[in-house]
């Protein structure tokens, strides 16, 4: 089926960190599609060199993605037929913004999309939306969502999700999709890598929670922004949109690694080898994150270490991108160690 050519695209959190992948890939795709951003901060103004589009041929709109009025003049002087709506705050937040962003601001995303006849909503959801610290071994979409939501941040990522779904509207040309991407890293990542550095600076790194027998999927960041553009296409084709849309999809590498190879790799690269590693198994990990928070309360601090965090860490955490692969045609294009290099050489020039 010969995919469909897509005029111009709208990507809500384009000056983030995937949102920046998002440009270079639908850039890559076709280089002749409008490609315009609304978010609530402009382009960096300094890009890796792994970025090949130019950023002066990027429209930009700054606006409040809870307002009506900011996005649709967005969607109307862009002239999107596609949006993408991938803004969020990250992990680790408070509620009130969780709320805001992800559920009230994904529900006026929705409407205004719908009322200005955008054809395409590709929703990036997240794969935490089924975690609720349970081992999660080769999950497919059938999984069910937790009762009890591990956190705020995917709580409010599975209303959204759920929002986004119901919304798909055939009869009315208006498709949508949901991916969600399990542990994104690349070039441009402020949480995961500048994490783990900040981690090896404190003299930490010689630290290991858990066994590292449990298997994590890491995916790189092109793959994920590449799984939207395929899902963008779908849904600009009637018969493929009428099989893909409505549904959610999970976007990997489709290569679980033990969780601590990725850190380790980072610390080698910095120079940080630590001879000996301490082992916490988890019940001990667990057990000292309770006392980080209870002295952290005590001490108006922020826990450097909690259960949640463990639970994390310590968790079989991969799944089944089957799906993906059969109805979007998705296929990893970066690999693991590959997309790893590429993230160590954009912290090398220290952007």
């Amino acid at each position: 089926m010969t995919a469909s050519k897509i005029n111009s695209v709208l990507l809500i959190g384009g000056s983030g960190f995937l949102g920046l992948h998002l440009i270079e890939q639908f850039y890559k795709n076709d280089s002749t599609t409008k490609i315009s951003v609304f978010d609530v901060r402009p382009l960096p103004e300094k890009l890796s060199k792994q970025f090949t589009f130019d950023p002066k041929n990027i429209e930009f709109f700054k606006g409040d993605l809870t307002s009506s009025e900011d996005v649709s003049k967005a969607i109307k002087e862009s002239r999107a037929e596609v949006l993408v709506h991938s803004a969020s705050p990250m992990h680790g937040g408070k509620t009130e913004i969780y709320q805001k962003v992800n559920v009230e601001g994904t529900d006026n995303a929705l409407k205004v999309a719908k009322k200005l006849g955008i054809k395409a909503f590709v929703y990036t959801s997240s794969a935490g939306v089924i975690f609720n610290g349970q081992d999660i071994h080769n999950a497919d979409e059938t999984w069910p969502i937790p009762e009890v939501p591990m956190d705020s941040y995917n709580e409010t990522k599975a209303i959204a999700e759920d929002m986004v779904l119901k919304a798909n509207d055939p009869s009315n040309n208006f498709y949508t999709i949901a991916l969600r991407p399990a542990g994104i890293f690349g070039p441009g990542d402020r949480q995961l890598v500048p994490g783990l550095r900040s981690v090896a600076k404190l003299g930490q790194s010689k630290f290991q929670l858990g066994d590292n027998n449990n298997l994590f999927d890491w995916t790189y960041a092109g793959n994920v922004a590449d799984a939207h553009v395929l899902a963008a296409e779908k849904l600009l084709n009637k018969d493929a949109a009428l099989k893909a849309s409505g549904e959610t999809y999970f976007i990997t590498n489709d290569t679980p690694t033990y969780f601590w190879a990725l850190a380790r790799t980072v610390w080698k690269a910095d120079g940080h080898i630590d001879k000996k590693v301490i082992v916490l198994n988890r019940p001990l990990a667990i057990f000292a994150g309770y006392l980080s928070e209870f002295f952290s309360k005590i001490l108006n601090k922020e826990p450097g270490l909690t259960p949640f965090r463990v639970k994390i860490v310590c968790a079989y955490r991969y799944h089944n991108i089957s799906k993906a692969k059969e109805i979007l045609g998705y296929k990893p294009q970066v690999g693991i160690e590959e997309g790893i290099q590429k993230t160590l050489e954009w912290m090398d020039e220290g952007l």
